[in-house]
């Protein structure tokens, strides 16, 4: 640790040296156990080294899960670097643009992503992600642990560009130790089998994928989401916790197999990233074992809610409560508050606040609302009404 802020690196390290023979990573028919996966991640991230990656450089990544992957995020903040994950959905243009502004030098990328992306990366070094062994030099060691600085970047998440050019949400080392304890407050720890079926360029997944491995859980990965895939993957492995967005709770209820597959390892699922409607909430606490619950939030930050839906069935119209330590207000077109009950912009304010937009001073700036008071409160751009109690329900979008 350094101050309050959660050691990831120091963590893992110390997952391996507890628990050598525990599951790390499952990938389909690939896995590694605790020793192997920090000993390939301490391989790749002194190979790394031994290129030039410092403390604070980029490392940029466009692939589909795969236990390498994993490998990756931790061999790259093992140097204290930050890693920048692209979605493989991006444009080529987009995909020059995000690896620039980045400014990484190292692309690692599977087979599909290098046919398609290669010709548009010319001057960086491509690294088969696919293919890691023939990059992986296996005299290499890694640098002594740096110390860790709170507020150096964790990873850059770009923005999906459907309003222009994507931006790059630099997550520090601070906000992403706030995802990590507040995740053991509701369930991550050493014996989590956590199933990710979104991509891990997406804080959607992060948010699970992150305090599964600090903890010394178990990640099982999905390259591509199929329901009966994930039926199998979550009876086989016994999982007990995992994210998934509405739309795929909606694909696994209507699944011919969900009703006949195991779930009873299941302890706590996750839902965040798009409307999640009052009937399928029910539903899936009807037909799903354990507990629900919903986020709603910016990847950006600021202020996030939490609705516990297992234990307010009452409140499955709204998106919860905000997190403890979490400040929120409501305002009108004028900035002024408005009465509970009311229509207005959601802003907020938390620890759990990006660095800013990479290279964007000006977009961050504009990402804040400052009260007369001076504080500056981050925008959501969604309208909503809070009521007297802190639940709040969602209505539409200002921007």
């Amino acid at each position: 640790m350094t101050d309050t802020t959660f050691d990831f690196s120091a963590a893992l390290a110390a997952n391996a040296a507890a628990r050598p023979d525990h599951p790390a990573v499952i990938c389909g028919n690939d896995r590694l156990n605790w020793r192997d996966f920090i000993a390939r991640a301490e391989k790749l991230a002194g190979t790394l080294a031994d290129h030039g990656v410092k403390p604070g450089d980029s490392v940029a990544s466009i692939a589909l899960s795969s236990v390498d992957y994993a490998v990756l995020w931790a061999a790259v903040l093992r140097l204290r670097a930050t890693i920048a994950p692209l979605a493989p959905s991006s444009t080529p243009d987009q995909i020059a643009t995000m690896v620039a502004d980045s400014g990484a030098q190292f692309v690692f990328v599977d087979a599909p992503n290098r046919a398609e992306f290669g010709a548009m990366l010319a001057g960086k070094t491509l690294v088969d992600l696919d293919r890691l062994n023939s990059f992986i030099d296996p005299t290499a060691q890694p640098p002594a642990l740096a110390p860790l600085d709170p507020q150096a970047g964790f990873n850059i998440i770009y923005s999906s560009g459907t309003t222009g050019t994507p931006k790059g949400i630099v997550q520090s080392c601070s906000m992403r130790s706030l995802h990590i304890t507040g995740g053991r407050r509701i369930g991550y720890g050493p014996e989590c089998v956590t199933l990710c079926s979104t991509p891990l360029y997406s804080n959607t997944t992060l948010v699970s994928f992150i305090p599964t491995l600090a903890w010394g859980g178990t990640v099982v990965l999905m390259p591509k989401f199929d329901t009966a895939r994930w039926l199998k993957e979550a009876e086989t492995h016994r999982v007990t916790h995992a994210m998934l967005v509405p739309v795929q709770y909606r694909r696994l209820l209507a699944d011919p197999g969900f009703d006949g597959t195991d779930l009873s390892s299941l302890q706590m699922k996750f839902c965040t990233s798009a409307p999640f409607a009052a009937e399928l909430k029910a539903e899936v606490l009807k037909r799903m074992p354990g507990g629900l619950i919903e986020f709603f939030g910016m990847t950006e930050g600021g202020v996030g809610f939490m609705l516990v839906a297992h234990e307010h069935p009452d409140k499955l119209h709204t998106v919860g409560q905000p997190q403890p330590g979490h400040e929120v207000r409501i305002i009108d077109e004028d900035g002024n508050d408005v009465p509970p009950g009311t229509p207005g912009e959601i802003v907020g304010r938390s620890p759990a606040t990006m660095n800013g937009y990479k290279n964007r001073p000006d977009l961050t700036a504009k990402a804040y609302w400052i009260d007369p008071t001076g504080k500056e409160w981050l925008r959501t751009g969604d309208i909503g009404r809070l009521y007297e109690d802190g639940f709040l329900t969602l209505m539409d979008r200002a921007k």
